[in-house]
Formats: structure tokens, C-alpha cells, sequence
């Protein structure tokens, strides 16, 4: 099968940059796809990082310090950019309306005038195709979570619970970087980082909080520099955001948000709870192979049942059905999701769920706004 290639340029080569390489370096993973990603340009403020991606993509043909070399070059399509939170209003915009398709980062802007500064240009450049970055739905259990949200099995809806935790910071010694610096990632601290994570899924499935009570944690407020020397840390560590989520269809429910930086234990787990009158049902990455339902039926017993998921992706591949599942295969399923919107459009896609959008990152900006308000406040507040 001839595949159609999309020429990719990577905007910073850090943790995040090499994944996305790495996935589109494994595509033949993937089955009966007529499409692939091809890495022809790089680019990072550091050229050591270079060497990784010359040494194992030979189609890169730009190796450059300066972004807009890339966007100047008619070798590029589309560019994947991860780059600190303060760089994405001028990057974002101008990759734009360079005319390149966009896979950004969250939180897609380091605060909401950021935001909306970018939604603004994409709104002006509509034949540019633009998406943000979040992976864990792709996993197969959130997949199934999705699928019972959309034929909406659950009855009336009693409460939602959200969260993404990991332990990175649990250590008060680890020296400080950018995403502990508010100048750089911005005042949601951990929320910008790890918020679009828990709420992709819920604000997908229409359940956008009218209203939300947010308990934010600065744990750490110290750490050392590189050469030892003691700094304040200013960003939040943790955050717990209580939601009043009514929905269109007249639905009202409490949700529950939690984006943890110290969780201990935790080394990476995202995690969906939904509980119902006639169906409740959890997952979580810890235990990826894993997804509990409970089912209720007129006077019978609330028993969960667990059932082991396997391999079962949004995108068929060569992997067979018994094995598990990994953070680097929610990752190639996105990047898929990103290339079939791109090239068939949404509802041409070969399957139906599809990446974080503008319009998303947007409803996510004004609730991290309201919850910073709702912390300086002690108080509930409407989200805008």
C-alpha cells in the first residue's frame, strides 16, 4: 500500500521530541494505514541534541537553532512543538501562519490571554489544521470509558473523578527547572502541565464545570539551582479542583480534578471514575490491563467485575491481543489520530475519537483562570 507522507519538523528535542520521533520510527507497528509521519526537519536552542535524531532519522535534511527555518522551508508540512509554556504564544502563532499544521503542547499558552492570542490566528488561518497533545485517552481502557460516555450508559450521572499523579517532585533536594519557574510555566504551576490530561475526557464528553472550588498546594517552596544555591519555588505542586459540571442535556453532577505533582507512590497514573445510577466504571494507568465496571440491576447485588483488556487500540496493530499495553503505544495511537484527522478530515477518520483542540484548550484555560481565582479568594467561582 503507497502511503501518503507528512513531512514533520520537531520544535524542541527534549523528553516529549524524542517520543514523538520514536513513534513515528516504530509506524510499521501500526496496520492498513495509508499515511505516515516522516521526521525531515529538527530544532532546539541546543544543538547537542541533535546528534540523536541525525544518527537515527536520515530524512532529516534541517538541523537548525532558529524555528523559523523550519517554517520557512517547503520541505515541512506540519510541526510538532514542545517547548516551555512562555514560547508557545509566539511559537504556536507563528508556525500558523507559516502555514504548518500543528501538534502543540498543553496548556496551549502559558495563561489565557496566551490562549486566546493563539485561538485568534488559528481562527484566521482556517485551512491550518491544529491540535494539542494528550495521549492517555488513547489507551484502551480509557477508550472503553469513552465508549460507555458516548452510548451513555451510566443512568444519572452521581459524580466523576479525575486525575493524573506522579511523584517527580517528591524529592526536596531535586534541583529546580523551568516547570517549577512561574515566569516560565506560568501560575497554574502543575495545572498548565498536567491539567488537559484529566480534563481532555471530561470536556470532550460535554461536562465543562459551571463552577469550581480549587485547593492549590505549594509544598516545595524552596529548591536548589544547579550549583546549589537555594531558590524560591513558587509554581503549585498539587491541586485539587472541585467542579458543579451541568451539562446541555440537563445534567448536574459534582467532578473532581486532581492534578498532583507529589502523589507518593505515583510514578505516572491518570486515572477516570465515573459512577452512576445504572452503571459506574474506573480505570487507571497503573493498572492498564485493568477496567472495573458495576452494573446494577433492580435488586441485585453492587458487585465490581474486573475485566483484563489487553491489547485492543483505537488503531489496529501487529501486537497481539494478550499483551500489555504501554505509554508509548498511547503515544503512537495519537500521533495517528493527529495524521488521519489531518489528511481525511474528522469524519473521515478511521476511528472516532480525536486529539485535544483550540476550542478545548479554551474551556480548559478558563477553568485553571477561575481555579486561581477561586485559591486567592477561598471561595467558589463561576468558570467564564
Amino acid at each position: 500500500m503507497a502511503k501518503r507522507s507528512i513531512r514533520f519538523g520537531v520544535i524542541g528535542l527534549g523528553l516529549m521530541g524524542r517520543e514523538f520521533a520514536s513513534a513515528a520510527a516504530r509506524w510499521m507497528h501500526l496496520l492498513d494505514l495509508d499515511f505516515q509521519p516522516v521526521i525531515a526537519g529538527i530544532c532546539d536552542t541546543n544543538p547537542a541534541l541533535f546528534g540523536w535524531f541525525q544518527a537515527n532519522f536520515p530524512t532529516v535534511n534541517i538541523s537548525t537553532t532558529n524555528y523559523l527555518d523550519l517554517l520557512a522551508s517547503s520541505d515541512i508540512d506540519a510541526i510538532y512543538c514542545a517547548v516551555p509554556h512562555n514560547l508557545h504564544a509566539q511559537m504556536y502563532t507563528d508556525i500558523i501562519q507559516a502555514g504548518k499544521h500543528l501538534l502543540g503542547e498543553k496548556p496551549f499558552g502559558i495563561d489565557q490571554a496566551a490562549n486566546r492570542s493563539i485561538l485568534a490566528v488559528i481562527e484566521q488561518h482556517p485551512n491550518v489544521f491544529v491540535r494539542c497533545s494528550s495521549e492517555f485517552p488513547f489507551f484502551p481502557g480509557a477508550q472503553r470509558v469513552i465508549e460507555s460516555i458516548r452510548e451513555r450508559q451510566f443512568g444519572t450521572i452521581l459524580e466523576v473523578e479525575a486525575g493524573f499523579l506522579h511523584s517527580s517532585d517528591i524529592d526536596p533536594n531535586k534541583p529546580i527547572n523551568w516547570k517549577r519557574m512561574v515566569e516560565i510555566n506560568g501560575e497554574y504551576g502543575c495545572m498548565g502541565d498536567l491539567g488537559l490530561h484529566v480534563a481532555h475526557v471530561p470536556l470532550r464528553a460535554g461536562w465543562k464545570p459551571h463552577n469550581v472550588r480549587a485547593i492549590l498546594s505549594n509544598i516545595v517552596t524552596e529548591r536548589l539551582t544547579k550549583d546549589g544555591k537555594k531558590v524560591p519555588c513558587e509554581t503549585w505542586d498539587n491541586a485539587v479542583l472541585f467542579c458543579d459540571v451541568r451539562t446541555e442535556q440537563g445534567d448536574a453532577f459534582p467532578m473532581m480534578l486532581k492534578t498532583y505533582r507529589i502523589a507518593p507512590g505515583e510514578t505516572n497514573t491518570w486515572y477516570i471514575n465515573i459512577y452512576g445510577t445504572e452503571q459506574s466504571i474506573r480505570f487507571s494507568t497503573r493498572h492498564p490491563k485493568s477496567l472495573l465496571t458495576m452494573r446494577y440491576t433492580s435488586g441485585g447485588r453492587q458487585t465490581w467485575n474486573e475485566e483484563s483488556l489487553g491489547y485492543a487500540s483505537a488503531y489496529p496493530t501487529i501486537t497481539g491481543g494478550i499483551f500489555e499495553f504501554g505509554f508509548s503505544d498511547s503515544i503512537l495511537q495519537m500521533w495517528a489520530a493527529f495524521c488521519d484527522e489531518l489528511l481525511n478530515g474528522h469524519t473521515g477518520m478511521r476511528q472516532s475519537f480525536y486529539c485535544a483542540t483550540p476550542h478545548e484548550t479554551a474551556q480548559h484555560h478558563a477553568l485553571l483562570t477561575a481555579a486561581l481565582e477561586s485559591q486567592k479568594s477561598l471561595r467558589c467561582v463561576i468558570v467564564e
